[in-house]
């Protein structure tokens, strides 16, 4: 590395000044002795770019610090590091890149942009300043202030991990919980979380697993060293899960959550990763199962480390803000000593399966009639799509006969080639629920 000018303190520009950008300042102001006493210099605030330098705020930025020229801000050349919190994709992307070419290292919330162009992002951190590279940093991308992006890039870098499970979004799953524990419908469980601040007043990208499936994305991507973005990633919501399946995964002792999955698989050409976001049914006996309300957590499985589980707050200002905190400490170490830490890791460069090559497991709940060669037929439909039966119970009588299966893993296009055929038979009157089911042992 060459030689850098010694400066008394390690300076800092902060982009965006919203829920989480205001608890960043906030920390910084409050925690300037820790944070001097940790990184080995002050961390001092140059600059906070905003839309609107007038715009009520929830913490009182210094005067003189407020900018809306946000490519001024990133441009200076004294800038040491930009925290980059407006979220999206631009002007996000632009500011991100500017700052890098201008020396400046990066830490970012910006979830959405990692998982769409992260590449393009880790190439220019590679070639900042002359192609001495510059850090480019993102704990708060995922999970919010849960630590789950340095293990894997770092504390599990000597290990093989081989599966990531996650509850991700804290607003599906806190109307998945407020419909199991409450019998709430989904639009009733919508509008509470929307009176309690968790979710949107434009919820799609939650309910409609966006922004599961940007994070899935994230964990993949550092968990197989390849590059996975979100167009990779298989996305389900949660606005099509009904009371009927809230009460199929209940008298089965299992409970209903929006699941990040990103796996290692065999494909043709050697390992593949499969990722997707989706409703699954788990047994109520599985550490996920417990996870309520608007918490997060991630579970891990890994060779040598085993079974490992993540949880916290996954979102809100102050829990990211202690994320985004922790990056940039990291950061400003590395810049004071002339060092950064660890790159894009891409090598295994393996390919990402489609959704139907994904191998799963259905749960299939049928209205059916109630007369001798029903069970029969239906276990025959399952045959002829070389899907196998776990598990048949019926419940019911007459007009309210009904047969639920639970099937062996099989493929996702075989096991959903297998419901289209029962839908067409004459004897089956309605599928009522079909869900995945994840967590349980073959």
């Amino acid at each position: 590395m060459s030689e850098r000018p010694v400066r008394s303190s390690v300076r800092v520009a902060v982009l965006g000044c919203g829920s989480v950008g205001s608890q960043v300042v906030r920390l910084l102001d409050e925690h300037a002795d820790d944070l001097a006493a940790r990184v080995g210099a002050p961390v001092e605030l140059v600059g906070v770019a905003v839309r609107r330098i007038d715009a009520p705020r929830e913490v009182e930025v210094p005067d003189g610090l407020l900018t809306t020229d946000a490519h001024a801000l990133v441009a200076r050349d004294d800038v040491d590091v930009v925290v980059e919190v407006i979220g999206g994709i631009e002007p996000a992307r632009s500011l991100i890149l500017a700052a890098l070419e201008h020396g400046a290292s990066v830490v970012t919330a910006n979830k959405a942009l990692i998982a769409e162009d992260g590449s393009t992002l880790f190439e220019a951190a590679d070639k900042a300043a002359g192609g001495e590279g510059r850090d480019l940093y993102f704990e708060a991308a995922v999970a919010g202030a849960i630590p789950i992006l340095r293990p894997l890039r770092e504390s599990l870098a000597g290990d093989r991990v081989t599966r990531v499970l996650g509850i991700v979004n804290g607003t599906t799953n806190f109307i998945l919980d407020k419909m199991d524990t409450q019998g709430s419908g989904f639009a009733e469980a919508l509008e509470e979380a929307q009176e309690l601040g968790y979710a949107e007043a434009d919820p799609t990208a939650d309910v409609e697993g966006f922004d599961a499936a940007a994070k899935a994305a994230i964990l993949a991507s550092l968990a197989f060293h390849s590059r996975v973005t979100a167009a990779d990633v298989h996305r389900e919501g949660i606005t099509e899960v009904t009371a009927a399946d809230m009460r199929s995964a209940r008298d089965t002792g299992r409970v209903v959550k929006l699941l990040a999955i990103a796996e290692l698989r065999d494909g043709a050409d050697g390992e593949a990763v499969a990722v997707r976001v989706h409703p699954a049914m788990i047994p109520r006996s599985h550490p996920l199962a417990s996870v309520r309300e608007a918490f997060n957590a991630v579970f891990v499985e890994s060779e040598a480390a085993g079974q490992l589980m993540f949880y916290g707050p996954g979102a809100g200002g102050a829990p990211t803000a202690s994320a985004v905190l922790g990056d940039l400490v990291t950061v400003a170490r590395n810049r004071l000593a002339g060092t950064r830490g660890a790159g894009e890791s891409a090598y295994a460069a393996r390919e990402v399966l489609p959704m139907g090559e994904t191998r799963t497991r259905y749960h299939v709940a049928l209205d059916v009639d109630d007369r001798a060669g029903v069970l029969a037929a239906v276990a025959t439909a399952f045959a002829d799509h070389d899907v196998s039966i776990q598990t048949v119970r019926q419940e019911g009588r007459g007009a309210d006969a009904q047969l639920v299966v639970v099937s062996h893993q099989a493929t996702d296009a075989q096991l959903s080639a297998t419901v289209e055929a029962l839908r067409a038979m004459d004897i089956v009157h309605e599928v009522s629920s079909v869900m995945r089911v994840e967590g349980e042992a073959e």
